[in-house]
């Protein structure tokens, strides 16, 4: 076995996901927490997810919710002894695994041993559920749960992702960020990249006049994970605040996609559930951006709602909706955001009648300036921002 190599360190693409034809989709988001089942009530009340099942320990409660295309679990201590406990005393509640399903468990197990790795759990069977699993250490305390299935049909395809979707809210998770210490985003980002192959994507710096934060977005090249990584550029950013609150880095938030954002935080709200607020000046200057295209009933609904939209200058069709909710535990770390990527035809050169369907791509960055201003809103009430 080579020699332990650290977390940072860039390596050759040793097992080269390509040419595996390697698939590699988010499984399940683990959340722990205090009392998993008020957080399971939350979740069904707010989201409409199901219950699937109920795990019990000795030490712990686990409980897997979910639909069609996303699964959540939350699990809780039942005592002092669990490993849960042991992270609650570490961190506030939160993301401590992002579970990846894979197509070949020994080759990814592979790469990020040689990668240097920390393996929590070797290779595992599970005949009630049909899959192999293993488990590693991520950046910080997160952990990363593999998954294979070994049945005839594996979900580890990406049309898990898109099908099934009627009657459903939330279509599946779009991305999963992580927030890291200043000074650590290039070696995260090495990390990432030589232990699952993930590759760079978008890259963003926002400065405003209070603070600011970098940002590198992460994505798998055979399958749906989309990983933006984040570091602060400031000691006022949002990304310190996070840092400060979660006792170190962390999942901070994940986007859940739907088809129709607007009556869906209309319906949340009902619920309960609070987002940002954004300032009616914001929709002002949206009427003003080249490519407008909203009629005055969805603009006004979009104000109403408070959801930011995006798009590229030179195609207004490629449109992105998205709204973020406060943080849903006590401390300000985790939130959700809410994503809407909208199709349009692409365009073809004149006489060519098939126009194939295109959905729109990015992370809505003609956002992020009033995004990160809405949470130095917040930051300010709470008084970490002056």
């Amino acid at each position: 076995m080579p020699s332990k190599i650290l977390p940072g360190t860039i390596l050759p693409d040793r097992v080269g996901f390509e040419s595996t034809g390697a698939v590699m989709n988010i499984d399940h988001v683990h959340f722990y927490v205090e009392d998993a089942s008020r957080w399971q009530k939350w979740f069904t009340q707010t989201f409409g997810f199901q219950q699937i099942a109920t795990h019990r320990t000795a030490h712990s409660i686990t409980v897997e919710l979910g639909n069609s295309a996303i699964r959540f679990w939350v699990s809780s201590p039942c005592s002092q002894a669990s490993p849960i406990a042991a992270y609650l005393q570490r961190h506030p509640a939160g993301v401590a695994d992002l579970a990846f399903q894979v197509a070949s468990l020994e080759t990814v197990l592979q790469r990020a041993v040689e990668a240097g790795a920390t393996i929590l759990q070797p290779i595992q069977y599970s005949q009630s559920r049909q899959q192999k699993t293993a488990q590693i250490r991520g950046w910080g305390d997160l952990q990363h749960t593999l998954i294979e299935p070994i049945h005839a049909s594996s979900p580890a395809n990406p049309d898990r992702f898109t099908s099934d979707r009627t009657g459903s809210e939330f279509i599946g998770i779009d991305h999963v960020v992580l927030n890291v210490e200043q000074g650590d985003l290039e070696r995260a980002i090495g990390w990432y990249e030589a232990v699952f192959g993930l590759q760079r994507r978008q890259n963003f710096a926002i400065q405003t006049e209070r603070s600011g934060l970098c940002s590198q977005v992460l994505c798998h090249p055979g399958g749906s994970v989309q990983f933006p990584i984040n570091e602060p550029a400031s000691s006022t950013s949002q990304i310190q605040e996070f840092l400060d609150w979660n006792r170190g880095p962390g999942i901070q938030h994940l986007a859940l996609r739907t088809d129709q954002i607007l009556p869906l935080i209309a319906q949340l709200r009902q619920r309960g559930l609070a987002f940002l607020s954004v300032p009616m000046t914001y929709y002002e200057q949206l009427g003003q951006r080249p490519g407008f295209q909203f009629s005055l009933q969805e603009w006004q609904a979009m104000a109403q709602q408070e959801v930011l939209a995006d798009w590229p200058p030179d195609n207004p069709q490629a449109l992105l909706l998205q709204a973020f909710t406060q943080p849903i535990f006590d401390q300000p770390t985790f939130f959700f955001e809410l994503i809407e990527r909208r199709t349009y035809r692409l365009e073809m050169p004149y006489g060519q009648n098939h126009q194939p369907m295109r959905t729109a791509e990015g992370f809505g960055e003609g956002n992020f300036r009033a995004l990160f201003e809405a949470i130095e809103r917040e930051q300010i009430k709470r008084g970490s921002l002056r």
